[in-house]
């Protein structure tokens, strides 16, 4: 079982008063600085800590593929998420799948699997395409206007949305031209609830509600349940109406602010490292000899075996998501007679173990190669973990990935990616501090250059 905080044992899942307070302050501090803890930490215990928040949260953190499957690959029956992580999005997203537990989970699950079926997913490339031909023609516009720095993730997440809301709901919203009040709202809520985290107060609703905080949530919430009941596809196969508009907040949620992130990071990563965009570039171009139109298809994907590499190693090096919690209705029997006592809750380090040095050579650097098929069979199954693990991992990671890999290629394709500057700062984005909020941003933005490959002309011509 687990020792006391603050006693020093010969288990690693004790940490003394000083490392528990600078845990609680991690755990809350979305910088740069926290996701340097998190290091300290994994360098510190190897493989897990266990700490207090206050008299309320007892709490695990793990972050080695050992302690990490056990959690990840327990029946969903036993698995519960907690409120502490999940509970404030309840009010934006019901009882969705993200959230439910137990045989609500399980018919859910059940009813929304098909939707991310291959033969589903086929259709939805054409529309990635579209989305992607929308977000370079911006860029064009820019260019030729003389802006070639581009902060990426306020024309990415347009963009992921856009394709979503065209996927999901058969919508095109525009909104990659066109200011959008429910793009504005999004973006407010997901702002608002790590504001919330990060005041102990403000996690009792009776008190929240009462803030100024709370009533902008509300406010902004009202905009996004109206956009998606006007919005929704009636076709629930199985599913109420309350539960289709849950699912539709969490699709939208998960789908394309996560996607995005990944996006945005992948583009960087190979703007640093010149050599490995060449490549990803040269495979591309291989792809498309002799075709009369840009167009990513469908078979094509599988064909890009360099670039997915080059997309993995960004999802283990900038996860989008860094953590998932939870809690379980019985013991967790870990590795070397550890145990996770029913109810604590379990907080699954996705950016800790992708950052592990007993698990990574060299954890900070960028190395595709990593993902090469020669040099990942002796890894253990746990060790990368983007769109976590086990029943209940994410159930859209098919669809994420056919959109990387789509966006990725052509955007290689069409421009050359240099690090942009941050015009604040004037400084490159080669110094560029992440920010850990719900999904992985930069504090100010992620700035690129852009160089266009493709005379726009010639591709108008393609197009016709």
């Amino acid at each position: 079982m687990l020792g006391k905080c603050g006693n020093k044992t010969s288990g690693n899942l004790t940490v003394d008063f000083s490392a528990r307070y600078r845990m609680f302050h991690s755990v809350m501090q979305c910088t740069e600085e926290g996701l340097l803890q998190v290091d300290d930490l994994v360098q510190r215990y190897t493989h897990s800590c266990s700490w207090f928040l206050g008299p309320f949260y007892h709490l695990v953190r793990l972050f080695h593929p050992d302690y990490v499957k056990p959690l990840l690959m327990a029946p969903a029956s036993i698995t519960v998420k907690d409120e502490l992580i999940y509970g404030h999005l309840r009010p934006w997203l019901g009882q969705s799948l993200l959230l439910c537990n137990g045989e609500e989970w399980s018919r859910r699950r059940r009813l929304l699997t098909p939707a991310f079926h291959f033969d589903i997913l086929k259709n939805y490339v054409t529309k990635f395409n579209t989305s992607t031909n929308i977000m370079h023609d911006k860029w064009r516009h820019l260019v030729a206007k003389g802006t070639t720095n581009v902060e990426m993730f306020d024309h990415v997440t347009l963009m992921t949305l856009d394709s979503l809301l065209k996927c999901a709901f058969s919508y095109n919203s525009n909104c990659q031209w066109s200011a959008s009040e429910y793009v504005s709202a999004l973006v407010e809520l997901s702002d608002l609830i790590i504001d919330r985290r990060q005041k102990i107060l403000h996690h009792w609703d009776w008190f929240y509600w009462k803030t100024q905080q709370g009533k902008q949530f509300r406010k902004a919430l009202n905009v996004v349940h109206r956009y998606m009941c006007d919005n929704n596809d009636e076709d629930g196969q199985g599913l109420t109406d309350e539960e289709i508009q849950a699912e539709a907040n969490t699709f939208m949620f998960a789908g394309h602010d996560t996607t995005a992130s990944a996006i945005c990071w992948t583009l960087y990563n190979l703007a640093r490292h010149g050599h490995y965009q060449e490549q990803c570039r040269q495979e591309v171009m291989d792809l498309m000899q002799g075709r009369d139109r840009h167009e990513i298809e469908w078979e094509d994907l599988s064909n890009l075996p360099f670039t997915t590499m080059c997309i993995r190693e960004s999802l283990r090096l900038h996860s989008p998501v860094q953590a998932v919690t939870r809690k379980y209705t019985q013991d967790i029997a870990l590795p070397e007679d550890r145990t996770v006592p029913k109810g604590a809750i379990s907080l699954v380090s996705i950016y800790g173990t992708h950052h592990n040095p007993a698990v990574w050579t060299n954890p900070h650097e960028f190395h595709p190669l990593r993902f090469d098929p020669t040099n990942t069979a002796g890894r253990a199954s746990h060790a990368f973990i983007p769109f976590s693990s086990g029943p209940r991992n994410c159930i859209g990671q098919k669809f994420a990935l056919a959109e990387l890999r789509v966006v990725v290629a052509l955007t290689l394709l069409r421009f050359r990616l240099t690090l942009g500057v941050n015009p604040q700062l004037g400084s490159r984005s080669g110094g560029v501090r992440r920010l850990p909020q719900l999904v992985l941003r930069a504090e100010g933005g992620l700035w690129l250059q852009l160089e266009p490959l493709i005379p726009h002309n010639l591709e108008e011509c393609q197009d016709e």
